[in-house]
This record gives structure tokens, C-alpha cells and sequence, in this order.
């Protein structure tokens, strides 16, 4: 049985053997189709009268992911910390909607069930399990999470000073910036470049601070970019394989290696 659990474990976990490629492969497929059969429901125009065929098609897809997320659980060593997991979470995300349908019945609930229904748009994060890249970017954000926290603050700091001396400047002679909290608003819409236009300055000195803020904006956009640009160049220098730990579920072994350098098991 172990050796099965390690067979099936090469091809679901891992996408370096040729078995794991075309199963990385037909689960690509059956995301995407699933994305698009959602987006086919949604609008009653694309295909009318079909809802029984969207239906059949949704549960073979639905099926197939439930299969997948139990024989993920069953060949693990800790199902426990699959099923916790942030790709544990997102599968089952993925399969639970169509499931709360069957007990959600009555034309009261025709709402809410179709609601929930929607939350299967989340197989679209299935895709990032097998973009290399995607894990990269995630690990990169991962590592820089204390310096993006501090400089959120520092911008936080600084929207609020602004937001303030705004208010100073423009609450005697306009109506947008009636109380700090819009103001402040503002100076987020403003230092992020976004620029709704719905609150604008009308003073010659609100609108030289307007300016101000604005030319801030630029160089606070290039900030966290830097940060994660810095640890993706990291990433990128560092061996990369989908070899996965059957026990731990950490990836980024060598290729030669024979124990996990996380936890110490065996590989498969």
C-alpha cells in the first residue's frame, strides 16, 4: 500500500515525471471548464434553456475534484495539515458550494444557495499550484510581509497628516472635505493615483498641497515593488523542483536529496 501512496504521490504532488505533467495538465482543463460554466450560468442569455446540462456538467466536475481532494488527504502522512493548508482550504472551497445546494432547498433559499454557488470561481486558485512562478511571487511576498507591514504604516501615517491639513485648508471654503475622515479619504484617492475626482481642491494653497501629494504618490508607488522585485531575485537564484515531502508538504528540495530538509522523512 505504501508503495501505491508513493506512486500516486509523484503524480498528484509532483509535476516533474511525465505522469505528473499530464495530470497537472487535466486539472488545468477541468479548472478552467469550471470557471467558464460559472460564468455561463451567471448569464441566462450565453446558453438558454441548458440549466440541466450546466447542472450534469457541474457535478462531473465537482466529482472529480472531490476525488482529488480525498486521495490528497489519503496519500499525505498529515492529512490534518493538508486539509489546514492554504491549497487545503481552496479545494475544498472548491467542491463544498455544489454540496450546500443539496441541503438548501426552498424558494426562499433560491438566493443564498446561488450565492454560495459563486464562491466555486475559487478554483481559480487551484492554478497557482501548478505555476511555478506563482510560488515564487507568493514566497517572495511571504518574506517581505515585516517591511510592506512598516511601510503600509508609514503611508498610513502619512494619509492621515495630509487628510488633516487638507481639512485645515479647504473645510472654510468647500463642501467635499467636510470632515477629516473624507479628507483622509481623499488623500488616499490622491497618493494612490487613482484619482476619482468625486473631492477636489479649490484653493491655491489646498491645490499646491494636492500637488504635492500627488508627485509622493509616485515614489510611494515604486516602494513595495523594490521590496518584493529584491526577494523574487532571491527566489529566482535559489534550485527550483515541485518535489514535494509526503509528511511536511514542503517543496524546494535538491534534486539528490533523499530525506526532507524540513522535517527529516523519507521522500517519496
Amino acid at each position: 500500500m505504501s508503495s501505491l501512496k508513493n506512486k500516486l504521490h509523484s503524480i498528484i504532488f509532483e509535476a516533474d515525471t511525465r505522469l505528473g505533467k499530464r495530470f497537472d495538465i487535466f486539472l488545468i482543463i477541468l479548472i478552467l471548464l469550471s470557471i467558464v460554466l460559472v460564468m455561463i450560468e451567471s448569464d441566462d442569455t450565453l446558453w438558454p434553456e441548458a440549466d440541466r446540462w450546466l447542472s450534469l456538467a457541474e457535478w462531473i466536475v465537482t466529482i472529480l475534484f472531490t476525488a482529488e481532494y480525498f486521495l490528497r488527504i489519503w496519500i499525505v502522512d498529515k492529512p490534518r495539515k493538508y486539509i489546514f493548508s492554504f491549497y487545503g482550504i481552496i479545494d475544498l472551497l472548491a467542491i463544498l458550494p455544489t454540496y450546500l445546494g443539496l441541503f438548501m432547498g426552498g424558494t426562499q433559499m433560491l438566493i443564498v444557495v446561488r450565492s454560495l454557488r459563486l464562491i466555486r470561481v475559487f478554483r481559480v486558485l487551484k492554478l497557482t499550484r501548478y505555476v511555478k512562478e506563482a510560488s515564487a511571487l507568493w514566497e517572495a511576498l511571504r518574506l517581505s510581509r515585516n517591511k510592506i507591514g512598516v511601510f503600509l504604516f508609514v503611508v498610513l501615517i502619512v494619509v492621515v497628516i495630509m487628510g488633516t491639513v487638507m481639512y485645515l485648508i479647504e473645510n472654510p471654503h468647500n463642501e467635499g472635505f467636510k470632515s477629516i475622515p473624507h479628507s483622509v479619504y481623499w488623500a488616499i484617492v490622491t497618493l494612490t493615483t487613482v484619482g476619482y475626482g468625486d473631492i477636489a481642491p479649490i484653493t491655491v494653497f489646498g491645490k499646491f498641497v494636492a500637488g504635492f501629494i500627488m508627485i509622493i504618490g509616485y515614489a510611494i508607488i515604486a516602494v513595495p515593488t523594490g521590496i518584493v522585485t529584491s526577494e523574487l531575485v532571491r527566489e529566482s537564484r535559489k534550485p527550483t523542483n515541485t518535489r514535494v515531502c509526503p509528511s511536511c508538504l514542503e517543496e524546494g528540495h535538491d534534486e539528490e536529496a533523499r530525506y526532507c530538509k524540513y522535517c527529516g522523512k523519507t521522500l517519496g
